[in-house]
């Protein structure tokens, strides 16, 4: 466990200090948000967090490689499977930093994410088999592992994209489930004395970090967007976590928690961590469809969206995704691995006060509006990223910082 806290400490430094370094590259290459009439920031903020979080991670990685536990005690496969997770993501966010930077199109930027995940699968990084809930396992052949992979790992990058509306909103979330894995692996693996250094605990540790590291300079007011670089990168990562799972345990260990909930968590792991951003994106695509517009056009009817306009500030709003992101993913994963009646009154008791600080407090504890409209928000709120360009639902990372637009 110290290892892990170390490379966690590692990731969480090195992530912070290149923030700056980060910025500087943005501003020089004009990677910023520039202020436009339908904004709401006062000054551009620049974008290319992801070059800082992906410095992060490898510094993590390499140091991990150094440390007696990890580097000498793992099996062979733990970094091997680690690099490779490494280089797809290093691949993905070269993509976001070209879009940040010229703003590709939607085909081409789909095209990158597909290449990313193409490199997991052929490389090793994959599902190997579909656990079913008697605990028997459904072996994939080929075609059914590349299309379940592709599937996971592009929709998870595609899910981050999507709830990166507030300042810090994805790396909370992301860092929130990412810290989640890690316990529910090093637990599995403690609970059936098998080896405790494996890829998804080095992984979901060095993501918490970064994610960490990340949020000082993004939390609102940001002072760095993480942009397409960050939020796909992150997304890759954090369901690359999961799919090492089936690489490298033969059928889930035993554990003494809902057997159901153990068989499938694997599969459904990356979508339990992210059910904030999956189901914002899921209701996304059938809001949009259903009013006849393309699921790539923007609007303004996000989750944070629609807790900004029943009264939450932009920080509390993001404290309260935060809220409900911890409760869903430290939820599945605890119920996995204890069956303690006393899980599921702790579990209840979160989702009470959890629902209850959503649509209770902003009645009791409205912000301060100041040239605001009816709805709390400025008027020409967007808060959509470059809502205007073709590809923005996959793009809708860039969102800038609730700031009031200095009068006249």
């Amino acid at each position: 466990m110290r290892e892990y806290l170390l490379v966690f400490l590692v990731a969480v430094s090195v992530t912070y200090l290149l923030t700056v370094i980060a910025r500087e590259i943005a501003l020089r290459t004009g990677a910023v948000a520039a202020v436009r009439d339908r904004d709401v920031h006062a000054e551009p903020i620049p974008y290319l967090g992801g070059l800082a979080m992906l410095g992060g991670l490898c510094a993590a990685y390499v140091v991990a490689r150094e440390l007696p536990f990890l580097g000498g005690r793992s099996e062979v496969f733990v970094f091997k499977d680690a690099g490779v997770v490494l280089l797809a993501g290093a691949l993905v966010c070269a993509v976001g930093v070209i879009d940040d930077i010229f703003e590709l199109d939607a085909l081409t930027k789909l095209g990158g994410q597909v290449l990313a995940a193409g490199i997991l699968y052929a490389l090793g990084v994959r599902f190997y088999y579909f656990p079913s809930p008697d605990g028997t396992l459904f072996s994939l052949d080929d075609a059914q592992s590349a299309v379940l992979t592709l599937v996971v790992v592009i929709g998870t990058m595609n899910a981050v994209n999507f709830v990166d509306g507030l300042d810090g909103l994805a790396a909370g979330v992301v860092g929130i489930g990412a810290a989640a894995f890690f316990l529910y692996c090093y637990t599995l693996s403690a609970t059936n004395n098998l080896n405790l250094a494996t890829t998804g605990a080095l992984l979901s540790a060095a993501l918490a970090g970064a994610c960490a590291g990340f949020l000082p300079h993004n939390f609102h007011p940001a002072r760095l967007f993480m942009g397409d670089s960050g939020s796909m990168l992150i997304g890759l990562v954090l369901s690359a976590s999961a799919l090492t799972l089936t690489g490298q345990f033969f059928g889930m260990p035993s554990t003494e928690g809902n057997s159901l909930f153990v068989t499938v968590l694997p599969l459904l792991l990356p979508i339990s961590l992210l059910m904030v951003p999956m189901t914002d994106m899921v209701l996304a695509v059938v809001r949009r469809t259903r009013a006849g517009r393309s699921p790539m056009s923007a609007d303004k009817q996000h989750l944070h969206h629609r807790l900004l306009e029943i009264g939450h500030s932009q920080r509390r709003a993001v404290l309260i995704m935060w809220m409900w992101a911890f409760t869903l993913a430290t939820g599945a994963v605890i119920v996995s691995l204890s069956d303690d009646p006393l899980v599921w009154v702790g579990l209840g008791t979160m989702l009470a006060l959890t629902i209850l600080l959503t649509f209770v407090l902003p009645k009791v504890h409205r912000p301060r509006k100041t040239g605001l409209g009816d709805t709390g928000l400025p008027e020409n709120a967007a808060l959509e990223g470059r809502a205007d360009s073709p590809d923005a639902a996959w793009s809708e990372a860039q969102h800038e910082p609730e700031e009031q637009v200095p009068g006249p």
